[in-house]
């Protein structure tokens, strides 16, 4: 059994947040032709900092330099999905299922510079609020869903190839295709995420029309001062990240940190979901790589063997998944 080499003794002494410097004068900033600040070019967002802070570091809110390549060293081993034997299983995967080995995986190999132990920093214990009463009823009515699986309209977005569970907004590290790119003209930005191909275009000094809900939401953007700032609404559905209903709010600011760092920060509010909002932040680098092409639908197989799978499990007497029939929904993964 492996076991963490930070102990929560270790952790247990309090260090004071690492902030990063902002380049120091505006006029070192890179400016379009219009005298916003020249956000274009390609970015990764992979880091092995988590979205929510590990349950052994509650009390912990930034690593040390000695504690952060501890934790390094320790994540990179434990996710390394070549390490994994398939009678145990690991990283959150249950006994047996692998998923792809290490080699298709882009999950980032360091902390980010703040060393922080969450991307998330507010609220102050670095995880996301618990659902309210309307959202953990509606996500369990999506669970028992993707547990039905009655057709393609039953499986999440992310298995009908719709939206990339790490595209956004917000956009959140994940284990591959973390990377995108940055068009500006005078009155519009956008932004292609690698994972589903899917670009998001913000209309800038506009007010949300709310005349089409979308799968990622309607976004519209402006200057203030140096930093933009990007208001996401309108979303088509209530089966999105971690069960945002249709009133979700999602607020984005963008700006430089130096060179070849922009500092991206959200806040996600929704009162169908939580009674407190929350936000997170971290590092967007430039990246040498051009965003490739995610040829989802292309190849979706998948979606065909999921199907496929749950109706050859119910005409033999079972529930989808193959466990025991039963009347309620089993453990089926629906995080998208």
């Amino acid at each position: 059994m492996h076991r963490p080499r930070l102990s929560l003794l270790a952790l247990s002494l309090s260090a004071a947040l690492v902030t990063p410097l902002a380049l120091a004068q505006s006029d070192d900033i890179p400016r379009t032709a219009y005298g916003h600040p020249d956000f274009q070019g390609f970015y990764t967002f992979r880091t092995i900092t988590p979205l929510n802070r590990p349950t052994e570091l509650a009390d912990k809110e930034v690593l040390t330099p000695e504690e952060a390549a501890d934790w390094e060293e320790f994540e990179n081993t434990r996710q390394n999905r070549d390490l994994i034997v398939d009678s145990v299983g690991g990283a959150g995967y249950p006994p047996g299922v692998i998923s792809y080995n290490e080699f298709w995986y882009e999950r980032g190999s360091e902390t980010i510079a703040s060393r922080r132990t969450s991307l998330i920093y507010d609220p102050p214990n670095g995880r996301i609020p618990a659902l309210n009463a309307v959202g953990a009823a509606r996500r369990a009515e999506y669970q028992e869903m993707i547990f039905n699986s009655a057709g393609p309209e039953g499986r999440t977005t992310v298995d009908r190839c719709l939206t990339g569970f790490i595209g956004g907004p917000p956009m959140i590290p994940g284990s591959y295709n973390n990377n995108m790119q940055l068009v500006q003209t005078e009155d519009h930005v956008m932004i292609l995420n690698e994972m589903v191909h899917s670009a998001r275009i913000i209309k800038l000094d506009a007010d949300h029309s709310g005349l089409q809900p979308k799968w990622e939401g309607e976004s519209v953007g402006y200057w203030d001062g140096d930093e933009l700032v990007v208001r996401t609404k309108n979303f088509y559905h209530t089966y999105n990240l971690r069960g945002m209903s249709e009133q979700a709010s999602i607020t984005e600011r963008f700006r430089y940190v130096d060179g070849d760092t922009l500092e991206y920060d959200f806040t996600v509010s929704d009162p169908l979901s939580w009674d407190e909002s929350w936000s997170a932040r971290l590092p967007l680098r430039r990246s040498a790589d051009p965003v490739y092409e995610y040829a989802c639908h292309e190849g979706n197989h998948g979606l065909i063997g999921i199907l496929a799978g749950w109706r050859r499990y119910e005409s033999m007497g079972m529930n989808g998944d193959g466990t025991p029939l039963s009347d309620t929904a089993g453990n089926v993964a629906t995080d998208e």
